[in-house]
């Protein structure tokens, strides 16, 4: 999906503030951060929302998770973090691209939004 910023990002044909990645997942900056750690995870390969997952992207799910995890830590993360997805533009999905927002480093409040 060349239109798309997130799989031009993943492609490594738009530039981003890298934090990690494995095989399938990519980690990084978040440009207009909302904590002081914003880290985005996003699946390599194109995947709309989270409205689309089904079985077949358990394991995707899993590595995403797990590398959310080790950002975390790197980040220092130790008193707590967040890990939100936005679906459809009324939650404020921006991107039609599955990503995942890490936030931390400050006390999140609830509800969020």
């Amino acid at each position: 999906m060349s239109e798309c910023l997130f799989c031009r990002i993943a492609a490594g044909t738009v530039p981003a503030n890298k934090v990690d990645e494995t095989e399938h997942v990519l980690a990084f900056r978040d440009l207009n951060p909302q904590a002081p750690s914003h880290v985005l995870l996003i699946p390599k390969q194109h995947v709309a929302s989270a409205e689309v997952l089904g079985p077949e992207h358990a394991a995707l799910l899993a590595n995403l998770f797990a590398l959310a995890s080790r950002v975390a830590r790197s980040e220092g993360l130790d008193g707590g973090w967040r890990l939100v997805t936005n679906v459809g533009p009324d939650a404020g999905q921006s991107v039609l691209h599955l990503h995942f927002h890490l936030l931390g480093g400050r006390r999140l409040g609830w509800p969020p939004g």
